[in-house]
């Protein structure tokens, strides 16, 4: 095993699609058969709840949604057994960002990963440290959505934050989830 002392960086795998929630399931079983804890971290297939819809209508319950059918987000640092382990998991079909011929993929980079991983609610502790007082910010989803505003206060233990924005020519402030918002 290479001794590294890097962090672990977000990579995209291929799957076919409607076989996400078994590579996910698969890379799991086999990150601990393997004994590849150390260099796996967490394994998401981004879905979300939605309102299932019959004919155009709420049908009242809810199923749900891949955001990215055909794609598994996995968190690791890139050794060459990590890196083995995963392109030889059944229905894994490659990585994103791989140009073949034993080529190792780049990491998504943590800005482009950041939402996606908001949206599925796995908001971690170093994703505060990118946001501050007067950033500029959009709401990405919720009541706010789309709305454009500055912050003025975030609250590391609760998740909030307060963010003023102008609504009818006038500043109002309002609060929202850390998960529902991105940089501008």
């Amino acid at each position: 095993m290479e001794n590294l002392d890097r962090e672990m960086q977000w990579y995209v795998v291929n799957s076919y699609s409607g076989r996400e929630n078994i590579v996910k399931v698969n890379l799991e079983r086999r990150t601990k058969s393997m004994d590849l804890e150390e260099y796996i971290g967490r394994v998401l297939v981004a879905e979300i709840e939605v309102d299932a819809m019959r004919q155009g209508k709420p049908t009242g319950k809810t199923k749900m949604k891949n955001l990215y059918p055909g794609y598994v987000f996995i968190e690791m640092i890139m050794t060459d057994e990590a890196w083995y382990m995963v392109r030889n998991t059944p229905d894994v079909t490659g990585f994103v960002g791989s140009s073949g011929g034993g080529t190792k993929p780049f990491p998504v980079p943590r800005e482009q990963i950041e939402p996606i991983l908001k949206r599925l609610g796995e908001i971690d502790e170093s994703m505060y440290d990118r946001y501050n007082d007067g950033d500029s910010v959009k709401v990405i989803h919720g009541a706010f959505e789309g709305t454009e505003g500055i912050i003025q206060s975030i609250n590391k233990e609760t998740g909030e934050v307060i963010i003023e924005a102008t609504f009818f020519g006038r500043p109002t402030t309002f609060e929202v989830d850390f998960g529902e918002i991105e940089k501008v």
